[in-house]
């Protein structure tokens, strides 16, 4: 049984029993919502125990991944995020020692960051033990009932707003 936030309690209690097939699609909604916000907050409070926030971890594995390292403005398009949100999360990982800025050798505009030994090994480890971890979430689901789940999941997706908008050509 998944425990509901208090709203989502409070909600399926007032539902209409008149309309019972509305109640189940509600329980199925916001038994989705418990488990992502599940896996939410197991994932902040894993990553917290190594000073990071979800944010950080993400610019580590890109920068992980970059040969030379990226700019802020690729990491900020790479991560879907803001500049102003790149300075702030930049601005942690340097206080950590785990990146650094550096100017471009001509144009001191430019900037380029890159992950130092601290944060390239940190980096290495977070990025095998989160894998594993968040494969673990389903590894209890056998090869059909992960493909029919996510099938379902698919079909779920595309009947919001975003989905529809996203599965149109």
């Amino acid at each position: 049984m998944i425990n509901f936030e208090q709203k989502y309690a409070a909600l399926l209690a007032q539902a209409d029993a008149k309309t019972p097939a509305a109640v189940a699609g509600m329980r199925l909604c916001f038994e989705a919502l418990a488990l992502a916000a599940a896996i939410d907050r197991d994932c902040a409070d894993r990553l917290a125990a190594h000073g990071l926030s979800e944010g950080r971890f993400v610019l580590l594995f890109l920068l992980a991944e970059a040969k030379g390292g990226l700019s802020p403005h690729e990491l900020a398009e790479r991560a879907g995020v803001t500049r102003g949100t790149i300075t702030g999360l930049l601005d942690g990982l340097e206080r950590a020692a785990l990146a650094r800025r550096f100017s471009h050798d001509v144009d001191r505009r430019k900037l380029t960051v890159q992950l130092t030994p601290k944060g390239r090994a940190l980096a290495r480890k977070l990025v095998a033990e989160h894998s594993q971890w968040i494969g673990a979430v389903f590894s209890g689901f056998t090869q059909s009932e992960r493909a029919l789940l996510s099938r379902l999941l698919t079909k779920a997706y595309l009947q919001t707003d975003t989905g529809a908008r996203a599965g149109k050509p």
